[in-house]
């Protein structure tokens, strides 16, 4: 069996767990803060349906495009999204948790990777990445495009 790598970032956020599932359900608002700070988006496919394709589109400050390939692997409404990312740049499974905290939400966001050398060796810079994306988030659910 193979070692698993857990990269693992929560955020809370002072909105019902349904406001944040719907930022990531909704290929528009999605589109609006997914990645680092840096990036913008297209969604050219987003069949939000177990076993269904995500194309996502990013492109960086310096204008280089990154294509993304993912298989949402579960879907339980308002509770949790489990996607699979496909190579080229780095195979791994993301779950996000849609949790109550009683004064909003929690996000609890766990990157499941092959536990190799390179992996480890960008699990900061990762680390470092899904913090900007938890923080893009804030900023979108902050602003008016939230509603």
């Amino acid at each position: 069996m193979t070692e698993t790598l857990e990269i693992i970032t929560e955020r809370a956020f002072p909105c019902p767990p349904d406001t944040l599932f719907a930022a990531v359900a909704n290929p528009e608002k999605l589109a609006l803060w997914w990645g680092p700070h840096g990036f913008e988006n297209t969604i050219p496919a987003f069949d939000f349906t177990p076993g269904g394709t995500w194309r996502i589109v990013m492109t960086a400050s310096d204008g280089n495009e990154f294509d993304n390939h993912w298989t949402f692997l579960a879907i339980d409404e308002n509770r949790m999204i489990r996607a699979r990312h496909h190579l080229p740049v780095h195979d791994f499974v993301l779950e996000m948790r849609f949790e109550d905290n009683g004064a909003g939400s929690r996000m609890v966001w766990v990157m499941e990777l092959e536990a190799t050398d390179e992996n480890r060796g960008m699990a900061r810079f990762m680390k470092a990445a899904n913090d900007q994306n938890l923080e893009r988030l804030a900023a979108f659910l902050d602003s008016e495009s939230a509603l």
